[in-house]
């Protein structure tokens, strides 16, 4: 499976099991909502600093977002 594919679907059911929206995670992250909104959807990656944020948030590895 395609690992940005796998990233973006992570990120989603992590946020929702969190009971986190879009715009929340963009602003814990410093970002906008659609930067956010394309790393849920595949578009692009976060970069190595927001990467780091997203595990820290959710309390998971860096592979663990990728698995």
């Amino acid at each position: 499976m395609n690992d940005l594919y796998q990233l973006s679907k992570n990120l989603k059911v992590l946020r929702k099991q969190f009971g986190y929206t879009q715009k929340q995670v963009a602003e814990r992250l410093g970002i906008t909502h659609q930067s956010y909104y394309a790393y849920e959807s595949g578009i692009t990656v976060p970069t190595l600093q927001n990467f780091i944020k997203l595990a820290r948030l959710y309390d998971v590895s860096l592979d663990e977002l990728l698995e």
